[in-house]
């Protein structure tokens, strides 16, 4: 080959491995920017955003912090002491001293054992408090879902319904031109065009609405669901092992209350301190420097009104979080009961809304084919046409409302978005 025609050949090669690789990393572009389709997918999207995952690193911080303090040899750091005494800016004798000491704080007797068991309890917390504004969002995010869900499965069934009484506009139409129908029928069939436009441009604007509400949860992200389909959690078949989240923030409360209750009144006064100090001084010039050392302790005396007070303000917040949590269990139990009930509704509104969407499609196809034999009127055509297309809508609507009734049961069992 002539080296002229193998640089050309290389060129090409070159040029078309550029034009592959640019194609394939356009296509992964496209995957990887691809909005989220599930629930799941736009609970984390709105999890990510929430103030208590952004600040979850720093808390977790403070934890290891409080743990490492009460892991410590002394409750305080130690403390370092230095004085010079010295007769040189008055008579100047020679007199000099030097001290140098630290003083070290000392735990209360039961107040580092103490002070670790509430570390271990605030990280039990920290924990449980996320796990509960896990499950608040939830709330929040599928109720916004599921109220979306039902906005554009009106607005796909509206569309449906403009489609079909345009077509039977269309066939009006042809007829009237053929002098089988009236100019009457013809107006008729218009309206009943006109009034499905005007029905999907009013579902379009509430499906609309829907999903800018649920963006305002997700941070602008917006879910990317095929006409028709929508994401259904599973049916929970049993308890989940774990408790509730919402109990589980309570009872930690309760431990984290009593724990600090319980330091608190170990902490009856301050912390005592063994100080150990070195001097060296003389009295006039010429006398050599003597040395002594000295050590001491320093007991406080106790805190009195003021420590009373954090017992007792400690021991209320436990009280406090004692009776919310039996509150919050007979709250939880009849929301569990409320959402099989309406399980169990649903399903039966379902079953009941396809046996008339069944029916009413046969009904349809009957009186399509009478009206094209001429043995149909065009009111009855439309009336037909019209329960035909809200017999489907019921059914679409039952089948979210069905999925929206199991994601609301598994919200009461504390289980996340999957």
């Amino acid at each position: 080959m002539h080296p002229k025609s193998r640089i050309l050949t290389r060129l090409r090669q070159a040029t078309l491995a550029i034009i592959v690789a640019g194609i394939g990393a356009s296509a992964y572009a496209q995957s990887s920017s691809a909005p989220p389709a599930s629930l799941k997918d736009l609970f984390d999207a709105a999890w990510a955003q929430q103030p208590e995952f952004q600040a979850l690193s720093m808390r977790q911080d403070a934890v290891h912090a409080q743990q490492r303090a009460a892991e410590a040899w002394t409750p305080e750091p130690v403390a370092m002491e230095v004085a010079n005494k010295t007769d040189r800016f008055n008579r100047n004798r020679g007199v000099r001293e030097l001290e140098i000491g630290v003083s070290i704080p000392l735990w209360l007797p039961g107040e580092r054992r103490s002070s670790r068991a509430l570390t271990a309890a605030e990280t039990s917390a920290l924990k449980s408090r996320m796990a509960s504004a896990q499950l608040r969002l939830a709330a929040e995010v599928r109720a916004a879902w599921w109220s979306w869900q039902l906005a554009r499965m009106d607005a796909e069934m509206a569309r449906a319904q403009m489609d079909s009484a345009r077509r039977i506009a269309a066939d009006v139409t042809r007829r009237a031109k053929a002098g089988d129908l009236a100019r009457a029928d013809q107006h008729q069939a218009d309206g009943a065009v006109a009034a499905a436009e005007a029905g999907v441009a009013q579902f379009e604007a509430g499906a609309t609405a829907a999903l800018e509400q649920l963006k305002a949860l997700t941070g602008g992200i917006a879910p990317a669901s095929p006409a028709g389909l929508f994401s259904a959690e599973p049916e929970p078949v049993s308890m989940p092992p774990d408790p509730h989240p919402a109990l589980s923030e309570l009872q930690d409360r309760i431990t984290v209350a009593e724990r600090t209750a319980d330091l608190v009144a170990r902490q009856s006064r301050a912390n005592p301190e063994l100080s150990l100090s070195t001097t060296r001084d003389r009295g006039t010039f010429g006398e050599r420097y003597d040395q002594t050392v000295t050590m001491g302790i320093r007991i406080p005396f106790g805190a009195g009104s003021r420590h009373d007070g954090r017992v007792a303000a400690a021991r209320a917040e436990a009280l406090e979080a004692q009776a919310q949590l039996a509150l919050d269990k007979a709250r939880l139990q009849g929301q569990r009961d409320t959402a099989i009930a309406r399980v169990n509704a649903a399903r039966a509104q379902l079953a009941a809304a396809e046996r008339r969407a069944t029916l009413a499609q046969e009904a349809r196809g009957f009186f399509e084919k009478s009206f094209r034999l001429g043995e149909t009127d065009l009111p009855t055509r439309l009336r037909i046409e019209a329960e035909a297309t809200d017999a489907e809508r019921q059914a679409a609507r039952s089948r979210v409302e069905l999925a929206a009734a199991i994601s609301a049961w598994r919200q009461t069992l504390g289980l996340l978005p999957q």
